[in-house]
């Protein structure tokens, strides 16, 4: 299994409101000189957040939601304390109740 850790938003809110997609860009062109393998998605409408884990954080997050999720816990906060208003989180997949989330992404 692997650790994932994410922060969580409206749909609207990560990708129209807030200058996510300029942050990942410039993260992906770090990781490219570093030589470095992406360890983070954006996962729209992400099925996890429906596993029995995480229904705390569906209730609070609107739908259509919207998360990154990364395997680097450190960028996690970073992102949390870059866009404020998202919450935080982490879980464990592939497990039972939730499937590998980045399946559908391929």
């Amino acid at each position: 299994m692997t650790t994932y850790h994410f922060v969580a938003a409206s749909e609207r809110f990560l990708t129209e409101e807030e200058p996510l997609e300029e942050v990942l860009k410039e993260r992906r062109r770090h990781y490219a000189e570093e030589g470095r393998e992406i360890d983070f998605w954006l996962v729209r409408r992400p099925a996890f957040l429906d596993s029995p884990e995480l229904s705390v954080v569906k209730k609070e997050v609107p739908e259509p939601s919207a998360a990154v999720v990364s395997t680097d816990a450190t960028f996690i906060t970073f992102m949390k304390l870059r866009l404020e208003f998202v919450l935080e989180g982490r879980f464990e997949a592939p497990s039972d109740s939730i499937p590998d989330p980045l399946a559908s992404q391929c």
